[in-house]
């Protein structure tokens, strides 16, 4: 049986190598890449399946807005943890290198086979902040803080400066039968530019008479905070996150002549339960329910689990991003820490009329619509929330160009093929 399948292979190759490559067979096209599903760094896999939701057994009031209905979700990856400060701080410093680039130019910027204008990145690695030649000095500081405006004369970056703008393609748009024959430069949409650098006055702003400056002060650049969730990132933040992952992955992989994947995004509403359940249906909590406790005492999340008790799970404010124990995905904190970005839009009876294959809803809102149309659905609860907020099937939202102390995300990623056993 080996002789003849290896003598059909050899008949195959050399009809391929036939004068016309084919030799009048139906071969397919023979000079395909090869594919093989990596998991990304830090992520897990999702497999496709079933969700049933709706309204828990403790949300009465939503049971006419959030109807229970099933629905089915393809397979993707998702991020183990939020996203961390020290991940997000990479993101921010990407940013910082190419304004530097594109303010120096010369050796520090470069041409691709386009004529388009890249960053080298060799040269900017290797370039020093602090230098003391002159000529470099004087073309970055108008990237600094001006001295009049420096804190005990400490030079720092002005942020304002870190800003980030992204492509994306409308299919949606483009796949409208009245728009068919257009050029695809009309579907072609630009974000930003977003300033990357996370709010980090929201530990004041978001409570009233309550001293919370060291978080300020040190939450986001502390080595001390490194692993703990990115927070006061607002949603166009986020998505802007998600599109730079992107283009990160797939330079490297096109500079390596390897096939890229599709993007890094932020998990639709219908994904994110599906994954915050780990596969347990009908549960309330992701490690089952129906107790925020464990059969020992200890409290399974990081929230409010009483008036005025903010330290009695373990931790005060955020705790690092991969703790108390995963779900059955190997996901972490998929209740409490922080709440999530979903990219969905938040329509209070969304449940009654989107689609029951990957449901979605999404409106990208302008900055003149009404303030209404620029809600986004975030999920899971926080760390300042009670135990209500942390049920699989609670929905609320924020508004899309707001951050707060209590607010991060992770990402997702689609995956290529009916299943990572296939």
């Amino acid at each position: 049986m080996k002789i003849r399948l290896f003598a059909f292979a050899l008949i195959l190759g050399t009809l391929a190598g036939c004068s016309g490559g084919y030799n009048g067979q139906l071969l397919g096209t023979q000079d395909r890449p090869g594919w093989n599903n990596v998991i990304p760094y830090g992520m897990v896999y999702v497999p496709s399946g079933t969700l049933h939701i709706g309204q828990s057994d403790q949300d009465l009031n939503n049971a006419m807005v959030q109807k229970s209905k099933s629905i089915s979700i393809q397979g993707f990856y998702m991020d183990a943890t939020e996203i961390t400060n020290n991940e997000y701080r990479q993101f921010v410093y990407w940013v910082r290198d190419s304004v530097t680039a594109k303010t120096l130019g010369g050796e520090y910027l470069s041409q691709d086979d386009a004529g388009n204008e890249t960053v080298n990145w060799e040269t900017v690695e290797q370039l020093d902040y602090n230098s003391t030649d002159e000529e470099v000095s004087a073309q970055l500081d108008p990237l600094f803080v001006p001295e009049n405006e420096r804190f005990w004369g400490k030079k720092e970056w002005d942020v304002t400066n870190l800003n980030f703008e992204y492509y994306w393609m409308d299919w949606k748009e483009a796949a409208k039968l009245v728009n068919k024959g257009k050029p695809r430069s009309e579907y072609i949409r630009t974000g930003g530019p977003v300033n990357v650098y996370p709010d980090t006055l929201v530990w004041v702003r978001d409570f009233s008479y309550s001293y919370n400056e060291p978080m300020t002060r040190n939450y986001f650049w502390h080595p001390a905070f490194d692993d703990y969730p990115v927070v006061g990132v607002n949603w166009h933040q986020a998505v802007a996150f998600g599109a730079w992952r992107t283009k990160f992955w797939n330079d490297y992989h096109m500079a390596n002549d390897m096939v890229i994947n599709d993007d890094f995004r932020l998990p639709t509403e219908s994904e994110w339960e599906y994954a915050a359940r780990g596969g347990r249906k009908n549960a309330q909590y992701p490690w089952g329910g129906p107790y925020t406790r464990n059969s020992k005492g200890c409290i399974l999340a990081n929230f409010k689990p009483g008036r005025g008790n903010y330290p009695e799970d373990g931790g005060f404010y955020t705790v690092r991003a991969d703790a108390y124990w995963p779900n059955d995905y190997g996901i972490y904190n998929m209740a409490g820490n922080v709440s999530e970005w979903t990219s969905s839009f938040y329509h209070e009876n969304s449940y009654g009329f989107f689609h029951d294959m990957n449901p979605d809803i999404r409106y990208d809102a302008d900055p003149n619509d009404p303030i209404a149309k620029k809600r986004k659905v975030i999920r899971g609860g926080s760390w300042k929330d009670v135990a209500y907020f942390l049920q699989v099937s609670t929905r609320h939202w924020e508004y899309q160009d707001t951050s707060k102390s209590y607010v991060g995300f992770r990402n997702v990623l689609t995956f290529l093929g009916r299943s990572i056993n296939d």
